[in-house]
């Protein structure tokens, strides 16, 4: 019996690679740091396995039987008040599951990276072809950027390695993590008084599960990809939202950008104190500023991937976040 391991289903990304391949009928393995919150949000059909990524044991115990892995496990975070758990997450974290994918022989290991790897100018559209060879200004970045690098080099191993890289993801899946859903909920709660300068790129969860399990099939090994349907500035975000919500109001206003970083800078000194996330965290603002657009024409063109619109991903979405 073949089975498919996949780490950080308990995530928007991971709970959306987990839907796609129980709907086309696949034999699924999770591995989960609490039991408990894996039962209560996964689907019933996966074989449920407690472990962390940290621990090199439980991966291994995961991983036995599997041909084919996806590990979408990390912190998504913009901010931890001991920066140090990037480092041991995303980057040790992915170490190990490199080194037990080798050990183990496995057919396939669909490594979930992040756009941020890439190397683009503010304004410019960008593709998969240049990663940016110069540390990113956040902590979590940067971590991201050398777990990609870890995986890069085990390719030379023999890590049967397929890369993607989703843009800013939405849609129904666990609620629990910071990002657009968590927009969206503020804004119809009336939680939102005012937006940070800038924005991002956009991709519905579905998709994002569909476009990992099409690389697993039709991707080459050493191939990436970016899933990412369209840019939004924060505003126009806002917009949109406040329509699928069916709220008449206009969007927040937008803070001056200098504004932004006292409060930020003030914010992340105060959360050290409190252990309490800031309310708006420096990488969140450097990330918005960023304001490069993601082409995800090569999916397209060699997965035969197509995106649904944010208009048609709201219409999913705000039911699932918002049931009547």
């Amino acid at each position: 019996m073949n089975i498919t391991l996949v780490t950080g289903a308990t995530g928007l990304v991971g709970y959306s690679i987990v839907q796609e391949l129980l709907h086309q009928k696949r034999n699924v393995r999770v591995l989960v740091r609490s039991l408990e919150k894996g039962k209560r949000l996964l689907p019933p059909e996966c074989e449920i396995v407690q472990g962390d990524i940290t621990d090199k044991l439980t991966i291994k115990a995961a991983m036995q039987g599997c041909d084919i892995v996806y590990h979408a496990a990390g912190f998504p975070e913009q901010w931890m008040r001991d920066p140090g758990t990037f480092q041991q997450v995303n980057v040790k974290g992915t170490q190990n599951m490199i080194d037990a994918a080798l050990e183990l022989g496995v057919k396939r290991f669909i490594y979930t990276s992040t756009i941020d790897v890439f190397e683009a100018k503010t304004g410019e559209s960008y593709d998969e072809s240049t990663l940016d060879s110069l540390p990113k200004g956040t902590h979590y970045e940067r971590s991201k950027q050398q777990a990609d690098q870890r995986v890069t080099a085990a390719l030379k191993q023999g890590l049967p390695a397929v890369f993607l890289h989703p843009s800013g993801v939405y849609g129904p899946g666990p609620t629990d993590s910071p990002g657009t859903n968590d927009l969206i909920m503020k804004l119809y709660n009336n939680d939102a008084p005012a937006l940070i300068p800038g924005g991002y790129p956009v991709v519905f969860s579905t998709d994002v599960g569909k476009g990992h399990v099409l690389a697993e099939l039709k991707g080459g090994i050493g191939e990436r990809y970016i899933l990412s349907e369209s840019y939004y500035n924060l505003t126009e975000l806002a917009t949109l939202m406040l329509a699928a919500l069916k709220i008449d109001k206009k969007p927040p206003m937008v803070l001056p950008l200098p504004l932004v970083h006292i409060v930020a800078t003030a914010g992340e000194w105060v959360a050290k104190l409190t252990n309490k996330a800031p309310l708006i965290p420096k990488g969140q603002v450097i990330f918005l500023q960023w304001q490069a657009h993601p082409l995800s024409t090569k999916a397209q063109r060699e997965l035969g991937w197509s995106p649904v619109s944010f208009k048609d991903g709201l219409k999913e979405t705000i039911p699932f976040l918002i049931p009547e």
